[in-house]
């Protein structure tokens, strides 16, 4: 079996939900073994979560770790960073600086500016960069960007997208609502940063499509909010189909209710996060067809990321997991001088496309939703 590369983590310490999840992730395929941290931006706090991870390199300061880390002899081979999103810049530069890669939670960065700041240190770092948005890595997901690209639907023509969710609608207290909703923290998104960004890529990561231009509403419907809770956008896409996508923290009775539909000249696709092991498919003239995750109509790009047998679930963690398992093949790849890329994993490009998706979405709805042109990114 192949050695377990080493991970540290910046961020995701007691109580924090995501950093849990990225450690689970992480040990699911035995790619990785938690080593290191700075787990929190309180000292007393960092060394407290450290101790009950049982890790014995605990750091204060994400900056202390990535020195230090550089230079010992078996020092770490990646951070994790599951941080809000306003310290992902500065922490991501720090170890990309000092030759360390980054696995990094989305959105890239709160601003533009330090999206592209960041931007330009990793493309001139001797470290790769991989964001974690992980329903990429969900295997149906995969087949349904292996269809498309096949040809399988024709020229695409109609893409809808919506992520709907209830936690916010009402003014919530606690620790994961409170940065998210604070634009010092979040950045100037609210539901368009935290799960408007995984739409938003989502359907570029299927269609293989970019959004050029959008035309946005946004609202705050919660009185006294601070950043959106809501929102629709019209989209245009390079590729010439046309889309839409809703994002919403205040649809009463949704849980977590991702949903992608894409539609070409000859047929039709369907899939749900909620129910993630099936996609819909529909020829054109044709019955629809129900392709299950390790089923008979399942092809080798799902296949490549299934762990169980067909009618066993598979979802969120699992997905986080091909993100993870996919990090460490690239890293070992890059480290042995195979600089072609990361393959299929969301990296710099797609980080930037959702930090200025976000920001063409404000500027869209400030202008009584005009429509706007996305700024150019790598």
């Amino acid at each position: 079996m192949t050695k377990p590369l080493k991970l540290g983590m910046v961020g995701g310490g007691k109580d924090a939900f995501i950093g849990a999840v990225h450690r689970i992730a992480s040990r699911i395929d035995g790619q990785w073994e938690l080593v290191a941290g700075a787990l929190s931006s309180t000292p007393e706090r960092a060394r407290n979560s450290a101790q009950a991870l049982g890790l014995t390199r605990s750091y204060d300061t994400f900056g202390e770790m990535a020195v230090a880390e550089a230079a010992l002899d078996d020092g770490i081979d990646a951070v994790a960073i599951v941080t809000p999103n306003h310290v992902h810049a500065d922490a991501a530069i720090a170890f990309l600086q000092a030759g360390i890669h980054v696995i990094c939670d989305k959105p890239l960065t709160a601003t533009i500016d330090d999206a592209n700041r960041l931007a330009q240190v990793a493309r001139e770092s001797d470290a790769m960069f991989i964001l974690t948005h992980n329903y990429t890595g969900y295997p149906m997901i995969r087949q349904a960007r292996d269809m498309i690209a096949n040809g399988d639907l024709g020229d695409l023509r109609v893409v809808q997208v919506e992520y709907a969710q209830d936690w916010l609608a009402e003014e919530t207290d606690g620790k994961q609502a409170d940065w998210r909703t604070d634009p010092n923290r979040s950045g100037a998104g609210g539901s368009t940063g935290d799960i408007g960004t995984h739409a938003h890529n989502l359907a570029q990561f299927v269609t293989g499509q970019n959004v050029t231009q959008l035309a946005a509403d946004l609202q705050a419907f919660v009185a006294g909010r601070l950043v959106d809770d809501n929102a629709h956008v019209m989209l245009r896409f390079d590729g010439g189909a046309r889309g839409m996508l809703w994002c919403s923290q205040v649809a009463v009775g949704n849980e977590n209710a991702l949903r992608l539909r894409v539609y070409g000249s000859k047929g039709g696709l369907e899939w749900a996060q909620e129910d993630p092991n099936y996609l819909w498919y529909t020829p054109f003239g044709q019955p629809k067809q129900l392709l299950t995750r390790g089923g008979a109509g399942a092809r080798d790009a799902a296949n490549a990321v299934t762990r169980t047998p067909g009618g066993h679930p598979e979802g969120y963690l699992e997905g986080f997991a091909n993100i993870y398992s996919g990090a460490a093949d690239a890293i070992r790849a890059w480290n042995a001088g195979n600089r072609d890329g990361n393959g299929v994993l969301p990296g710099i490009r797609e980080g930037l496309s959702g930090v200025y998706f976000i920001d063409a979405c404000v500027r869209s709805s400030a202008q009584d939703a005009a429509w706007v042109t996305l700024d150019a990114t790598p």
